[in-house]
Order: structure tokens, then C-alpha cells, then sequence
């Protein structure tokens, strides 16, 4: 095929444009299908005018060393801005500085480092802290599981977190000056510059083979022929592409890797009243609840009075009737009970909102995937190169950034790089 060959991309997300990149570089044709009506896929940039900066919707930090991701955001002449400040929690009755210290901390790093075989998060605790003394360290652990990685502590891999775990829950972590969206503009505008196709508006409904060539159809009846596609979708996505024989079995692999859903709400106000109130909160990052939505974050060091609430996992289910509005008002109704202040007070200097259930996105189904014990078999069965249809995603890269933009954006590149060494 060479220089004549035709990829079909189907999505136009971190991976999706990352891919598409690189093979154009190399002489390859490439078209890039996406459902929606503009790039990024789970990185949804909101409009600075409602909240006085380029909002994220969707993804927002950027985790630990994250390599490809740095470089790309030097390449594209952006800075990274590193989250720094206090973690408070509220226990039902009071603020308070975070305490990550637990008494059973050496017990519980021993019996991680004794694990050789992976068990479910669950199992795992089940097995080894199931006593009554243990009630705050399952707590801690499963609010993570759930909080942070959007996960089922029934069905995570332990061996998975066990690094995430040894050092705190707590990587370094950024933000993108002028958002993740800046980034994929970038992106989008490089492909486009190398002559990249794109065709938004078409949502794939079928893949098909005949004679070593492909069609891949469109819901809108769009067909658009190709010699090799690469699958880029968001791993619920795929049960609902009918796809040649050979590929659907491969995909029927994407079982055994977890996807996790997460709400998230944006809530900007005309002032910092948290600030107000107290002045240790001046330099609040994090605060972590039992509220309904339990995890909530400043922009600090910036000055936006804006607050993000986050509540990911399968508990989300118990919010899954809300529409946007009521996901709002659950948000107001948290902070009112964190900070004792009554919800109206909170609703009165409201300016901008914005409440996303990604479980309820056509084109997301949920946030992000995280590992079952099944999930590292799962990855190298979807990772073959042995056919015209490969899959490139997130949820595909198997280092310790499975679930993050990086691993979108490393997983593209290995995709791409794949195919060049043909």
C-alpha cells in the first residue's frame, strides 16, 4: 500500500488526533470520522465567557510525569501550571486539614508488597482489613477507588493501584494554561495542516470487509472506503459498531476493562466566599466529603471564584435520574452542608453553571477505563496488529497512565508508530 494507503480514524480525541498526526507525516491518507461537531471527544472546553477562563467539562489535569503530554504542550508553545495548596475533608460535623495518615499505613503497605497474586480491590480488603478496627481504612481506600479513579472497588485490580496506593493517592499533578481544549486546537491544526480529512457530524454504525478493503458507514449514510481503520472510541462505543468477524472478537476483549462514570459540575460565583469565611481556606485545593457529590476543588493558585464538583464511580447510578439542573442544585446542597451556610446564600452570588453526567454522553457512555485483574490479557488481545481494524484509546495503554489524556495521546502514538513498522 505505501504511500497510497487510506486510514479511516473514528474519533477525533487525544488518541485519535495524536494517530492522525503521525501517519500523515509519514505520506499516509487520512480521514478522521467524529460523531460529534468538534474535536477532543471527552475533553470538553467551555466557553471562557461564562466562566472567566477556558473551562474543562471534561478532562482537566494532567497527572504525574505524563511525557507525551508535556512534550506536546511545549511543542505547541503552552505552559503547564502545577496544583499546589491544602487538602481539607469534611467529616459530617467539621473542616479539617486532610489527615492522609492512618495508623494501619505499615499494614497495609506490607500486605500490598507481600500481593503476588491480583485480587479485586474488594477481595483484597475483604481479605486482609475485613475487622471492624480497619472501618477508616477501607473508607479511605475504597472513597479513592471510587473518588479518584471512577472505579468499582468489586471489579478493580489491586495490583493496578498498588503503586497509586504506596505513594498516597497523591501524584503530581497540572493544569493546561488555557485548558486542555488549547491543546487539541493545537492538534486538530496541525493535522489539518498536513492534510488530514475531517468529517464531523458522522457517528459509525458499521465497519465492513470485503476483498481486503473497507467501508465504513455512517448513521447518516455516509460511506467512506479505506484500507485500514483505526477505532479510537470510548470502549462502551464498541458493543454498538457492528464490525467484521475477526475484529468483533477481538473487541469483545474490552469486557474485561473497566469504564467508570463520573459527573462533573462547574459552579462560578461572583466571589471566593469560602475564602471569606475562614482564613485557612485561602489556599484550598481539594475537599473531600460524604456529601452527595463528595469531591470538590478550587482553582488555586488562581483567583476564579469557581468551584468543581466531581462524584465518579458506580454510586453515581443514585444520581442518574438529574438533569443538569439538578445536578447543579445536588452541588449547591453539598456545599451548603460542608460549609453550614444555607443553599440560598449559595445560589445568590451563582454567576455560571455548567453539570455534565458523562454516563449520559452518546459518545462517551462514562468518563474513562481503569484495570481489572483481566485488564493487562484484555489490552494485548486489542492491541494486535493482525487485521485492517486496530483500536487505540485510553483504556488500551499499559503503563501506569491507563485512564488520562497521556495515555490517550501514548496510545495514538503507538498506534500510529505500529502501523508505519507495518
Amino acid at each position: 500500500m505505501g504511500q497510497l494507503e487510506h486510514i479511516v480514524i473514528v474519533g477525533a480525541g487525544a488518541a485519535g488526533l495524536m494517530a492522525a498526526r503521525e501517519l500523515a507525516r509519514a505520506g499516509r491518507t487520512v480521514t478522521i470520522l467524529e460523531a460529534r461537531e468538534r474535536c477532543g471527544g471527552r475533553i470538553d472546553p467551555l466557553p471562557a465567557s461564562e466562566f472567566g477562563y477556558p473551562a474543562d467539562g471534561g478532562a482537566e489535569f494532567v497527572h504525574g510525569e505524563a511525557p507525551v503530554t508535556r512534550k506536546l504542550v511545549r511543542e505547541a508553545g503552552l505552559s503547564l501550571q502545577e496544583i499546589e495548596g491544602t487538602q481539607w475533608s469534611f467529616d459530617g460535623t467539621r473542616l479539617s486539614h486532610e489527615d492522609r495518615h492512618d495508623p494501619h499505613e505499615a499494614e497495609l503497605y506490607a500486605a500490598l508488597g507481600a500481593l503476588r497474586d491480583d485480587l479485586t480491590v474488594a477481595d483484597f480488603l475483604r481479605s486482609h482489613f475485613a475487622g471492624p478496627g480497619y472501618d477508616q481504612l477501607r473508607h479511605s481506600i475504597e472513597r479513592m477507588v471510587e473518588g479518584y479513579d471512577a472505579a468499582d472497588p468489586e471489579r478493580a485490580s489491586t495490583l493496578a493501584l498498588r503503586e497509586e496506593w504506596m505513594d498516597g493517592g497523591h501524584h503530581a499533578q497540572a493544569r493546561i494554561v488555557g485548558g486542555y481544549g488549547a491543546l487539541i486546537d493545537f492538534l486538530a491544526s496541525e493535522c489539518r495542516g498536513i492534510g488530514v480529512t475531517f468529517r464531523f457530524g458522522c457517528a459509525v454504525s458499521t465497519i465492513e470487509e470485503t476483498g481486503g478493503a473497507l467501508a465504513v458507514r455512517c448513521a447518516g449514510g455516509d460511506v467512506h472506503g479505506c484500507d485500514r481503520v483505526i477505532l479510537t472510541v470510548p470502549l462502551p462505543l464498541l458493543r454498538e459498531i457492528a464490525l467484521p468477524e475477526p475484529a468483533r472478537a477481538k473487541a469483545a476483549a474490552a469486557d474485561d476493562i473497566g469504564f467508570g462514570s463520573v459527573i462533573k459540575i462547574l459552579l462560578r460565583f461572583a466571589r471566593p466566599w469560602w475564602r471569606e469565611r475562614s482564613e485557612d481556606l485561602a489556599d484550598m485545593t481539594f475537599l473531600l466529603s460524604d456529601q452527595s457529590i463528595p469531591v470538590w476543588w478550587t482553582r488555586h493558585p488562581d483567583e476564579h471564584p469557581v468551584l468543581t464538583g466531581w462524584f465518579g464511580g458506580p454510586r453515581t447510578a443514585e444520581l442518574a435520574k438529574l438533569d443538569r439542573q439538578g445536578l447543579i442544585d445536588a452541588g449547591v446542597d453539598s456545599l451548603a452542608a460542608i460549609f453550614g451556610v444555607s443553599r440560598g446564600d449559595i445560589a445568590r452570588d451563582l454567576v455560571a453553571a455548567a453539570a455534565t453526567n458523562w454516563l449520559h454522553d452518546p459518545f462517551a457512555r462514562g468518563a474513562y477505563s481503569w484495570a481489572t485483574p483481566r485488564t493487562r490479557e484484555a489490552q494485548a488481545i486489542l492491541a494486535r496488529a493482525d487485521g485492517p481494524v486496530l483500536f487505540s484509546g485510553e483504556a488500551l495503554y499499559r503503563g501506569r497512565d491507563m485512564g488520562t489524556v497521556e495515555a490517550a495521546l501514548a496510545s495514538g502514538l503507538e498506534t500510529a508508530e505500529m502501523i508505519l513498522r507495518g
